[in-house]
């Protein structure tokens, strides 16, 4: 939290653009790490067939260079905590 506060900060004032970014990104392998002690999870979603304990399907298309009720696109990551969905995955899928 103390990270993203300083960012938020930091960004205000800031004149490079690369070097914010970065920071951003390094406060998101941050979070990332502790989640995954935490035990939480992404749930996994291209190119994997549509399954819907874990994905929310918004969008469908036909499209006969995916296979059948293939996850194409993802709009929002899912996540779960052991057997518990958290966030359903937003994604588009196929045929």
């Amino acid at each position: 939290l103390d990270s993203i506060q300083f960012a938020t900060e930091s960004a205000k004032t800031a004149t490079d653009v690369v070097a914010v970014a970065e920071g951003i990104e390094k406060i998101s392998k941050m979070c990332a790490e502790v989640f995954a002690k935490m035990g939480v999870e992404e749930i996994e979603a291209v190119g994997k067939p549509f399954d819907a304990t874990v994905h929310n399907a918004v969008m469908h298309i036909d499209d006969e260079a995916y296979g059948e009720n293939e996850v194409v696109e993802e709009f929002q990551k899912g996540y779960k905590y052991k057997d518990s969905v958290i966030r359903y995955s937003m994604v588009k899928v196929a045929n």
